[in-house]
């Protein structure tokens, strides 16, 4: 097996079931930070999709997961868990890239995640009561 060393509890070489019941529970937790950071370099990836810039992105999000690879206490991984979770749901639906076309000219790129709830207009006839 390979080493997680990054992971919360470090890494597992072990089948899970030789790991004593704390051990196990903290194994789900890192297979959920792991799958919650490929999940933020995918939404990355598409939401600054062709953008240098977005580099920063990237090196923030490596950056918030080593600050926190030493965290053993497993409330504190839930309460990082969700805030990263919160932070890739706002990234897929709320966040819009925008590319310089001309002089004061920008050029919207939707995607199908991006919420519109927000429309100050609606293309469906509301019926009339």
């Amino acid at each position: 097996m390979v080493s997680r060393d990054w992971l919360p509890g470090g890494g597992a070489t072990r089948p899970l079931e030789k790991w004593p019941q704390a051990e196990a529970r903290a194994m789900g937790q890192a297979a959920k930070v792991l799958q919650l950071f490929k999940t933020l370099h995918r939404t990355r990836q598409q939401v600054f999709k062709n953008d240098a810039r977005a580099l920063e992105a990237r090196i923030k999000i490596n950056e918030e997961f080593k600050c926190n690879k030493t965290e053993t206490s497993p409330k504190k991984i839930e309460e990082l868990i969700k805030i990263g979770s919160d932070v890739e749901l706002i990234l897929r639906t709320s966040v819009i890239q925008g590319i310089h076309t001309d002089h004061n000219t920008l050029k919207l790129v939707p995607r199908k995640d991006l919420l519109i709830e927000n429309v100050p207009y609606c293309d469906a006839p509301t019926q009339k009561q």
